[in-house]
């Protein structure tokens, strides 16, 4: 009698199983959604590099901050603070009285480029949460450091989140008492921030 050799049922259930861990597997190394964090959180250092590189090229030029003067939102010298304002607002200097249609002093001294308001801080910097924003305030005294600070998404960056900010207060303050993994990230007043210059 000729015998058919094959698999028997059993092996196939065994490795359909084996491959279905190793996808498992395989999916929990590699994370989707962290990575999509990830790369946004790397966005926001970017933006938040050419930003504040931007801010300081225009003081050079310029003598003063973008927000140096008499308008609203703006401080009367280089030497006061300025207190943490969102990127999209006129005196942080990339937009206008609006992103959609006038440009920022930043944009019109060609210390950035037009295409910067198309960044996702600025599209979404309008969210009622103030999680998707790049923050930018400087503390008292002219040769103090500018300082972009933004609401991580990844949880590595979170791990290294410090600061807590409050929008308007020159302050930035050291988190001590507050576990900055253990807040929810669901607002700008429940998160901490990541900022530059560290």
């Amino acid at each position: 009698m000729n015998r058919i050799k094959g698999f028997t049922l059993v092996e196939l259930l065994i490795v359909i199983a084996l491959l279905g861990v190793l996808a498992a597997a395989v999916l929990a190394a590699i994370n989707p959604l962290e990575q999509a964090n990830r790369a946004r959180d790397t966005r926001m250092r970017s933006d938040a590099s050419q930003l504040l590189a931007a801010i300081d090229r225009y003081f050079v030029t310029q003598d003063k901050f973008p927000w140096v003067g008499t308008g609203t939102g703006q401080v009367a010298n280089n030497d006061l603070a300025y207190g943490f304002a969102n990127g999209r607002d006129e005196p942080v200097g990339i937009c206008g009285t609006d992103c959609t249609s006038t440009y920022g002093a930043l944009i019109t001294n060609n210390e950035l480029k037009n295409e910067f308001r198309n960044r996702d801080f600025i599209a979404k910097g309008s969210d009622a949460t103030g999680v998707e924003a790049i923050y930018v305030g400087k503390i008292t005294g002219a040769s103090s450091s500018v300082y972009a600070c933004w609401v991580p998404k990844s949880k590595s960056e979170r791990q290294k989140a410090t600061k807590t900010l409050t929008v308007g207060n020159p302050a930035l303050t050291t988190t001590t008492t507050v576990d900055c993994a253990a807040k929810t990230y669901a607002s700008l007043a429940d998160s901490c921030v990541v900022c530059l210059p560290q």
